[in-house]
């Protein structure tokens, strides 16, 4: 059953680090893009980062850039999220997701075709 499965959430105070993986057990191609996302209660979700497989090529959201640092395994099949000096309003649940990459809209939540079923992360003041 192809699926990714994230972990590393949890609760931390305003200016810590954790570190969120995203294990695949899918074959993800060199086109392929995996992203993670968030979803905070009430709020849409949200482009949080994403890494392009085969080139390596990483791109983020504007509200993560500076704290927050993707990275992948490819003998692993994971990917990380860095996540350094979280803030209050980082606190959401995040998602893992693959984009095939048929188009390069690595931002659009919409091209994501195969999802992980969350982590919590909660930043306390």
């Amino acid at each position: 059953q192809e699926q990714l499965v994230e972990s590393g959430g949890g609760s931390v105070q305003a200016g810590g680090s954790l570190r969120l993986a995203c294990a695949a057990s899918l074959t993800i191609y060199s086109s392929y893009y995996i992203g993670w996302f968030r979803q905070a209660p009430g709020k849409e979700r949200e482009f949080v980062a994403a890494v392009r497989w085969r080139s390596y090529a990483r791109y983020y959201g504007e509200a993560v850039k500076g704290r927050f640092t993707i990275s992948r395994v490819a003998a692993e099949n994971t990917v990380y999220l860095q996540m350094n000096n979280l803030k209050p309003d980082d606190t959401a649940v995040y998602y893992c997701a693959a984009n095939p990459g048929t188009r390069t809209l690595y931002y659009d939540a919409a091209e994501y075709n195969t999802w992980g079923q969350g982590t919590q992360v909660t930043v306390s003041t």
